[in-house]
Parts: C-alpha cells; structure tokens; sequence
C-alpha cells in the first residue's frame, strides 16, 4: 500500500530535522529538504518545503510543508508511523 500525508508544522528546518530520528526511529539518509529510509520491505520519503512564515504580532513563526510518503506499509503500520511521527514532534505546553 502506498500513502501520501501532507502537514503544515511551525518549526524551523534546524529543528525537524534535529527532532526527526525521533520520529521515524532511524536516521534514514538526508539530502537537502528530504530524509527516507527503509527497512528492505517498507521505505518511508519525507519531503520538506518552506512556507510563509506566520506572523502572530511581534511573534514570527517558521513554516514548513512536510510530505510524507510510505510506501509497503498496511493501514495500521502507516497509522502507527504517524503517531509516533507526531509524537516526536509535540510540544509541552504550561
């Protein structure tokens, strides 16, 4: 199975790609603007595009585009991909 998710994150290209061996449990390889990986039987492609930044008053906010693409995947690993994926990039509140 192949699938496509596409997500708008406020985060600096610095800080993903710091926080992304979290978030697909390996280093995969990287190249300006993507990362993928494989296990021999499933690969995983993250493309990243700068947006606008948002800009909330005096509060400046970097954007990114991130495509992620899995391919050999079933439903449940992809749906088990993403929520660690997300879960390597939440942010505490207080």
């Amino acid at each position: 199975m192949s699938a496509r998710f596409n997500l708008d994150m406020s985060l600096s290209r610095e800080e993903f790609f710091r926080l992304l061996p979290a978030a697909v449990g390996a280093h995969g390889l990287r190249e300006d603007g993507a990362a993928w990986g494989s296990d021999g039987i499933r690969t995983w492609t993250i493309h990243l595009r700068p947006l606008e930044d948002r800009r909330l008053g005096r509060v400046v906010l970097p954007r990114h585009q991130v495509e992620i693409t899995l391919e050999g995947y079933s439903q449940e690993e992809a749906k088990a991909f993403l929520a660690r994926f997300h879960r390597a990039f939440q942010r505490g509140g207080g």
